[in-house]
């Protein structure tokens, strides 16, 4: 019975050892990790921090550290030791504003999440870190790592008006190489920085991630107004240059991909509603302002003696605006219709009267103030005068009003 008992007691040792050892979790070892932090991107010496995580994506309390070596964003970690596949990276740093041409002037924090057990390089970017939230929720509710960020993905091109079935997790997206999924984040990325500060970025940002989290869908209408606004009034020639030249000038080869067609997409399919970037006063100093949408009816100076109007705009940084007053009909045979204050003019550039056909064009000079100038109708009896707008860089007229004068 003894030797019975003894022999039971042995194997029972023997299997629970067996067992501590298929539960210890197995040590994932990363000679090196690389990859980039990418709006445009990240600047020499930004920080990055790698926080490991469990299969709930909690904490485990390790944590590496290291810092971007190039203006290209590169990061480097070296003989990492993981008892965990799941980790969470975290980027705070300057970046190259692609739609801008200039480095930012604040820093911006970006997030990635990651499975890194077949993986050694991946890249942090603005899709990895609209999708976090989400994925962390995802999980919750039960998906797996690799089901929940396939999901968050489709849901975040969906509100962008995209969609790709086989696109490649978001850590692995590079705005530096070519091919329709890096297009895709580089599109993503114009839209959202836009001609945002980095302060209005980080909003943007924090803003749709909390709005995507619970149900993956777009449900805020002033955020997805926010992004049809910035993408009509992105210029993709301009950005394009600006990428090239930036990645040539720091000694980097990139292969800028297709971003155009997938701005174009976005602009053409969305539901979302734009509006202008640019507002008009509806009066200044008391004064009714012409270019405000609500204002149809002046009076001549001829009628009311003295009698001036403000010619006020404000344009965000970035952003253009051409003004076109073209007579019409009435108000008698003067080949003038108007005349303006040259002293109380304030950021336009006029085109000398044209008074055979009875037109000027007025050039906001620099973006990012207000613009004004004091102008006089000099025609009354009914003279009709339209003015058209070339509003957010573009060089057709974005819409046009006509006023009349009495």
């Amino acid at each position: 019975m003894k030797t019975v008992f003894l022999i039971a007691l042995i194997a029972f040792a023997l299997a629970f050892v067996s067992c501590s050892k298929n539960d210890s979790p197995e040590i994932i070892v990363k000679s090196q990790l690389t990859g980039y932090v990418q709006k445009g991107p990240f600047l020499n010496g930004t920080s990055v921090s790698v926080s490991e995580l469990n299969s709930d994506l909690s904490q485990t309390g390790k944590v590496f550290s290291a810092q971007i070596k190039d203006n290209s964003g590169t990061f480097e970690l070296s003989n990492l030791q993981l008892s965990s596949p799941y980790i969470s990276l975290k980027s705070d740093g300057f970046y190259f504003n692609e739609v801008s041409g200039e480095v930012s002037t604040s820093q911006l924090t970006l997030y990635a999440l990651a499975d890194v057990k077949d993986i050694s390089t991946l890249n942090v970017n603005v899709i990895s870190t609209l999708e976090k939230a989400r994925v962390e929720k995802l999980i919750a509710d039960g998906l797996s790592f690799a089901a929940a960020k396939k999901q968050a993905m489709n849901e975040i091109l969906a509100v962008f008006s995209m969609s790709k079935s086989d696109i490649q997790n978001s850590e692995l997206l590079d705005i530096s190489k070519s091919g329709d999924d890096n297009a895709i984040l580089l599109a993503i990325s114009v839209i959202l920085q836009g001609y945002h500060s980095e302060a209005q970025l980080s909003e943007l940002l924090a803003n749709l991630s909390g709005d995507l989290s619970s149900d993956g869908k777009l449900d805020n209408e002033a955020l997805g107004t926010e992004l049809i606004t910035q993408a009509i009034s992105l210029n993709p020639a301009k950005i394009r240059k600006n990428l090239e030249e930036r990645y040539s000038g720091i000694g980097s080869t990139a292969q800028i991909p297709d971003f155009e067609k997938y701005l174009t997409q976005f602009i053409q399919n969305t539901s979302f509603v734009p509006v202008s970037l640019i507002t008009y006063p509806e009066s200044v100093d008391g004064v009714l302002n012409i270019l405000n949408d609500n204002n149809t009816s002046f009076i001549s100076y001829n009628t009311d003696f003295g009698r001036y109007y403000s010619f006020s705009a404000v344009t965000p940084k970035g952003v253009s605006l051409k003004i076109k007053m073209e007579y019409i009909e009435g108000g008698g045979d003067s080949p003038y219709a108007w005349a303006y204050w040259m002293e109380s003019d304030t950021n336009w550039k006029q085109t000398v009267y044209d008074s055979i056909n009875r037109l000027q064009y007025f050039e906001v000079v620099e973006a990012g103030k207000q613009s004004t100038l004091k102008v006089q109708f000099l025609l009354g009896s009914n003279t009709k005068i339209r003015i058209s707008y070339f509003e957010n860089n573009n060089e057709v007229v974005t819409r046009s009003r006509v006023i009349t004068v009495n």
